[in-house]
């Protein structure tokens, strides 16, 4: 019985939903937009993220060293930052030839370079040892260790100081995506309830005289209140549906453009490894925000 009453408010539910025609179609498409912004916030928050790891895993640490330092005593140090196996996976030596050659090779041999570094007449770079840490946290601390270290004094250069300044602000980019959508997100939320409310309120209005039949013949307060509750919530589902379409197809537009920056290879096989997640928490955000509207609607205007 209670099974038959359940299938009963469902059903008014969905003709409720069906038959508010235009006021649906804006209730769902307000709904949609929220859940979009809300989501691709989070989207572009976890893409950025992922993107910086990877960067982050990727840089090194290259310290250049005075002209004048030998190849044994560069050999010295590098075996002496090997021990640093907590901090550091791998140190390489780079000497000033090969320097060269990887510098002409990623120039595209270009003969004004070429050129030029003959008018000079001597190899113009530095030997130096490539420092790859275990943890991209680790690196200012191995950086500081060297700055004060006993070689610090045949050390010409460290290349640190640029790719931290760059993380710093990828960082601060990534925070600052993330608050503009949270805060457009809630605005966008605050809106799709007010929407809802009002589609809600507009129906219990068109159903007034039914709510006095329902009474008349013994109908509980639930039973009457029901379809309401599964109107919102149909509200939500629909509207998550669609967001779940539309992230799809952003995702599949900008997945060119972000192949070999993810560890997932691109946007689109990030979205789709996180298929459900993603759609679970879409359709629990979409219905909970179409329930809880049409349940301040109920409590304020449907007097039963």
């Amino acid at each position: 019985m209670k099974t038959l009453k359940l299938w009963r408010t469902f059903k008014e539910g969905i003709e409720n939903f069906r038959r508010n025609g235009w006021l649906t179609f804006a209730t769902v498409s307000i709904l949609t937009l929220s859940l979009f912004i809300v989501s691709l916030s989070f989207l572009i928050g976890m893409t950025t993220s992922l993107i910086l790891e990877n960067m982050r895993a990727k840089v090194s640490v290259s310290v250049s060293f005075n002209p004048d330092v030998t190849e044994g005593r560069i050999l010295e140090i590098k075996n002496e930052l090997s021990k640093y196996t907590k901090e550091i996976v791998s140190v390489e030596y780079v000497s000033r030839d090969k320097a060269l050659e990887t510098f002409l090779a990623e120039s595209g041999n270009d003969p004004i370079i070429a050129q030029a570094i003959q008018e000079i007449g001597e190899n113009p770079l530095l030997a130096s040892l490539v420092i790859k840490a275990v943890k991209p946290e680790d690196y200012p601390l191995i950086v500081s260790q060297i700055e004060g270290s006993t070689f610090q004094n045949d050390i010409s250069r460290i290349n640190y100081a640029k790719n931290k300044k760059i993380f710093e602000r990828l960082d601060r980019i990534n925070k600052t995506v993330g608050k503009a959508g949270l805060i457009l997100g809630a605005i966008f939320i605050f809106v799709s309830i007010l929407i809802t409310f009002n589609t809600i309120r507009i129906t219990i209005y068109s159903h007034r005289q039914e709510f006095e039949i329902m009474r008349l013949v013994g109908a509980s307060n639930i039973y009457v209140r029901m379809p309401f509750v599964f109107e919102g919530a149909l509200y939500g589902l629909v509207a998550a549906v669609l967001t779940l379409g539309l992230l799809f197809g952003m995702a599949y537009y900008f997945a060119p453009f972000t192949t070999g920056a993810l560890p997932q290879g691109n946007v689109l096989n990030l979205f789709l490894g996180s298929f459900w997640p993603i759609f679970g928490a879409l359709v629990l955000l979409g219905i909970s925000l179409g329930v809880v509207s049409s349940a301040i609607a109920i409590r304020r205007y449907l007097k039963v």
